[in-house]
């Protein structure tokens, strides 16, 4: 059993959705997901009204060569939940993945600004073991008292938050950031670009 976890969000991450929109980041490729529930990629995503996601395909590769240095176990904690593994996944080159669910979302509204529902499913799927996790939300406004509750809970516990720019998206630093913390040498990982 590894000893903690990787845990990854999408957007912002895995999809740099704050990357200017008239430019795809170079190393991505563009998928779609339609109001009916499709998914398309390529030049029928690219043409296509739904939720734009960009995904670098040497990211799966680059994941799960960090998370066995660093003997994490990688799970997603995504708002994209279980359609992870089913969409997301098999883009990059993830085999599927232990999903953390977020029981705490409003059934009218949503998903609440506060950022609470996240903090305390992640707390409690963890238990006290170690975890890095790549996220683009830990500075939201408004959760503050949530990631204060979150660093309580943990308080003893190996946690590395590690701050993504959803400009951007997972670059070779975030990678290095997870191997110094489990202290391993920092490495660049090659084929995973920037925006």
């Amino acid at each position: 059993m590894p000893r903690g976890f990787l845990l990854l969000d999408v957007d912002g991450p895995l999809n740099p959705y704050a990357a200017k929109p008239s430019r795809r980041p170079d190393g991505y490729a563009t998928f779609r997901l339609t109001d009916d529930g499709r998914w398309l990629r390529g030049r029928e995503g690219r043409r296509r009204k739904g939720i734009r996601v960009w995904l670098n395909p040497g990211h799966g590769t680059a994941l799960l060569r960090v998370a066995a240095e660093a003997d994490l176990a990688l799970v997603w904690a995504t708002t994209w939940e279980d359609e992870a593994n089913t969409r997301i996944g098999p883009e990059i080159g993830l085999p599927p993945l232990p999903v953390i669910t977020f029981p705490d979302r409003d059934p009218v509204t949503g998903w609440r600004r506060d950022g609470r529902w996240k903090w305390a499913a992640v707390a409690e799927y963890t238990a006290g073991r170690p975890l890095a996790w790549f996220d683009d939300e830990f500075e939201r406004r408004g959760a503050g008292a949530a990631r204060a509750g979150f660093e309580r809970d943990r308080d003893g516990a190996g946690t590395l938050l590690c701050h993504v720019d959803p400009r951007e998206g997972l670059l070779p630093q975030h990678f290095d950031a997870v191997r110094r913390w489990a202290g391993l040498p920092a490495s660049a990982v090659s084929g995973v670009g920037s925006a």
